[in-house]
């Protein structure tokens, strides 16, 4: 559609605005703001000429009130037509956010009507392949994602401090009566509901932390401890199964200050460094020589009372330990990186050519201090403190499809994570791993991603694999992620 001034439409000359508005024509400038002759008080007394009239133009039908007359508005009518603009001060809070996405069908990601829809036309989502927010009541300080199911934890005062989602065959997170039998309990959770603790003081005690494994989830408090729940078929909940037994796990010799849960084993770290570990250890993930310790019907393998972990962790303090399938992994205060566990896929090729080891080794990477360390299924991260993240493992591992496998750590260009000349200061500041694949985060709150994309756990928008890392879009500040088997969660802090 041609504009009010175009030569286009029959009988219309163009309008001097400038005439109407009672301003002085100067060549050369623009019609749209006053010469040098004219005031801002001037301007505004031209426009007013315009208030409550209608331009006649030539060659148009003339609508609406005779030109002279005011149009008659009342005050109130006025003030509802009016837009609503809101303004963020500088002491506005910024808010919590969650996201989630990756595979909804298990109801890991705490959208019913993704499983069930509420309106009969829409389709059911199997797989959300980009972030979606998950509206929760409580601010969320920790997530956890397991095979299928999620836990969610708020470090409030209130009763429901813990929240799960997804698969529920084991209890693993926790028992939700069914209502028609109250003796059986739901085997899928398709939104975000409490998880019952009993704890002494409800009141008082704070969730710190959540991990989950395959079946089995760990939850660790302030002032009661370490609490369990689901499979335990081998000693993974720190604990012998018995009927009408709590989740309390035995009290350790000193303060838990950290849990991981891997495949079906479980790991501890106390405020004074030490590491103690149970659960299945056939691939020497609980960092015992087989044979060492019974403790179930299949000896050696399986021991359900946390037991410190020795051989090169042995007078060194631990400041993180982190796994997720077979294989385990520490960091020390000293920056030095210890493993153990499953080696079939080269986690542990550079200090020996077994496929698995049974005791903690040091790894000698020349990659100068350890920050953190994260541990998948098959692939390994690990962060220094220059911001600078190193792979290695089976898999896609973040510098292309010609780099499958290395059995010594391969630094991922910075570049990839968004430093350049116009950005110097950008800095990897946490990294994180799912069973196949990576996720990290730079110092300005940005998510990368990268790694095998299962049912669309990267949350990239697309179904392929993704070689390099890859920035994914959320509407605002990325401070944690946690990464599953096939879906992941993001807590974020809204930008105003």
């Amino acid at each position: 559609m041609a504009s009010l001034g175009s030569s286009r439409l029959p009988g219309l000359r163009r309008v001097a605005w400038a005439a109407l508005l009672g301003l002085p024509r100067v060549p050369g400038r623009s019609l749209w703001g006053p010469s040098k002759g004219t005031s801002s008080a001037g301007l505004r007394q031209g426009l007013s000429r315009l208030d409550g009239r209608r331009l006649a133009l030539p060659g148009l039908p003339s609508r609406g009130l005779a030109a002279g007359r005011r149009a008659p508005r009342d005050p109130r009518e006025a003030d509802e037509g009016a837009p609503i603009l809101q303004y963020a001060g500088r002491r506005a809070k910024r808010k919590d956010r969650l996201f989630v996405w990756g595979f909804a069908f298990s109801g890991a990601l705490g959208i019913p009507t993704f499983v069930v829809p509420d309106v009969g036309w829409k389709p059911r989502r199997r797989i959300q392949p980009t972030p979606y927010r998950l509206e929760v009541e409580e601010k969320i300080s920790s997530a956890a994602c397991g095979y299928g199911f999620t836990l969610l934890s708020s470090r409030t005062t209130d009763i429901t401090k813990v929240w799960g989602m997804g698969l529920n065959k084991d209890s693993q997170i926790g028992f939700h009566p069914s209502r028609r039998d109250r003796s059986r309990g739901y085997e899928y959770i398709l939104e975000p509901s409490p998880v019952p603790l009993p704890l002494d003081k409800p009141q008082q005690t704070r969730v710190l932390q959540v991990s989950c494994g395959r079946a089995h989830s760990l939850l660790l408090t302030d002032a009661e401890g370490v609490f369990s729940m689901g499979n335990n078929s081998y000693g993974q909940c720190g604990r012998k199964v018995l009927e009408g037994e709590v989740y309390r796990l035995p009290v350790f010799g000193d303060q838990v200050v950290q849990v991981a849960c891997g495949q079906d084993h479980s790991l501890f770290r106390t405020e004074r460094g030490d590491v103690y570990s149970c659960g299945w250890g056939a691939d020497g993930q609980t960092g015992r020589l087989l044979g060492s310790i019974g403790g179930g019907e299949k000896g050696a393998c399986i021991t359900s009372k946390p037991t410190k972990v020795g051989g090169d962790l042995s007078g060194v303090r631990i400041s993180q330990v982190t796994t997720y399938g077979d294989c385990s992994l520490a960091v020390s205060e000293d920056g030095d990186l210890f493993g153990w566990g499953n080696s079939e896929y080269l986690q542990l090729a550079s200090i020996t050519d077994s496929t698995q080891v049974n005791v903690p080794r040091h790894l000698p990477f020349k990659v100068g201090r350890v920050k953190e360390a994260a541990c998948g299924g098959t692939v390994n991260a690990l962060l220094n403190e220059e911001g600078h993240i190193f792979v290695w493992g089976y898999g896609i591992l973040g510098k292309g499809p010609k780099l499958m496998e290395t059995a010594t750590p391969e630094m991922i260009p910075p570049s990839l994570f968004g430093l350049s000349d116009f950005n110097p200061d950008v800095r990897v500041a946490h990294i994180r791993c799912g069973l196949s694949q990576f996720a990290a985060l730079t110092n300005r709150g940005e998510l990368f991603v990268w790694g095998k994309n299962v049912r669309g756990c990267l949350g990239i928008g697309r179904m392929e694999d993704q070689y390099f890392p890859w920035r994914v879009t959320v509407p605002g500040e990325v401070v944690d992620v946690a990464c599953g088997v096939d879906h992941m969660v993001a807590l974020v802090k809204s930008l105003v």
